[in-house]
């Protein structure tokens, strides 16, 4: 076998769960403020990381995902200013800028 025919799996140790994503990852917190949330619905049609609730408002899908620039979109598109996309790590506002 040739030096480096493995690929990047060859580093993971054995046992080691394998999910797809990059170890550093960045990963953001999605929130939407009821309150606001108007139920426009912009969101849902930009991202896939939120729906639309029977009661008319927006709401995550999940809390935390990974940095995706659709979520970006989605808040930054929202007409209220509802959704909150932040750093999990650092808690730095992501969007709305």
């Amino acid at each position: 076998m040739e030096d480096g025919h493995a690929g990047p799996w060859a580093a993971i140790p054995a046992g080691a769960v394998v999910t797809g994503e990059p170890a550093a990852a960045d990963r953001w917190r999605l929130a939407v403020d009821t309150a606001l949330c108007i139920g426009s619905g912009a969101c849902a049609g930009v991202s896939a990381h939120f729906l639309m609730t029977q009661d008319g408002h927006a709401e995550p899908r999940e809390d935390v995902i990974v940095a995706d620039d659709t979520a970006r979109d989605a808040a930054e598109c929202c007409p209220v200013e509802a959704i909150t996309v932040s750093d999990t790590r650092t808690g730095e506002l992501i969007a709305p800028v």
